[in-house]
């Protein structure tokens, strides 16, 4: 399996996998700009529209760490509901109990909050959740076991769609995130023309 940073220069793309080494100088990305292989620096070679579609899917599918299956059914149940489809589809993912944890800023990268949910380091509405691809909706709280430590910064810089404080024991969901509030490193409409096909 490919690790994270051949990944990323496959792609062409940062797809932050790695945490704090994606923002310094030694990402490999910024050293070795071209595709990973034995022949040396390539260049990107020009894609087709499904071409396109096919790249930005992987690139969906590496930075939350799902199958396929995983993604198909993510799209066909994002298709079911009304509204943008792009956008509720992005809601599934960015819904997700580890990408939720990600987003919070407790861990560097999706990788260790996801390894946290997997041991179980966190409560839903004060309930085991231990499973990484849990939905969250609008007005859980999710907070941390009391018998579980984590290194956390003073002044978390929670997106606004989540939110903290004295009156709050954890992170309480306001509301689900949209478009505006996910920086993507990937064009989430392609993947629906990939999937609508």
């Amino acid at each position: 399996m490919e690790h994270g940073c051949r990944k990323c220069r496959r792609q062409g793309v940062k797809l932050f996998l790695k945490g704090e080494k994606c923002f310094s100088p030694k990402c490999p990305i910024t050293s070795r700009p071209y595709p990973p292989g034995q022949h040396g620096p390539t260049k990107f070679s020009k894609l087709s529209e499904y071409g396109k579609q096919l790249r930005e899917k992987q690139k969906v599918r590496n930075i939350y760490d799902i199958n396929e299956t995983q993604l198909k059914n993510y799209y066909l149940k994002a298709s079911k509901i009304s509204g943008n489809t792009s956008e509720n589809l992005v809601q599934l993912l960015e819904s997700r109990m580890d990408s939720v944890i990600y987003s919070i800023g407790l861990f560097k990268s999706r990788s260790s909050a996801r390894q946290a949910v997997n041991h179980g380091f966190f409560l839903l509405n004060e309930k085991k959740a231990d499973i990484p691809s849990m939905l969250v909706k609008s007005g859980d709280l999710i907070s941390l076991k009391s018998d579980k430590k984590i290194k956390t910064e003073d002044n978390l810089n929670l997106p606004n769609w989540l939110e903290s404080g004295k009156n709050i024991k954890g992170y309480k969901i306001k509301k689900l995130p949209t478009l505006d509030d996910v920086e993507m490193p990937y064009d989430i409409n392609l993947v629906i023309e990939y999937y609508s096909r």
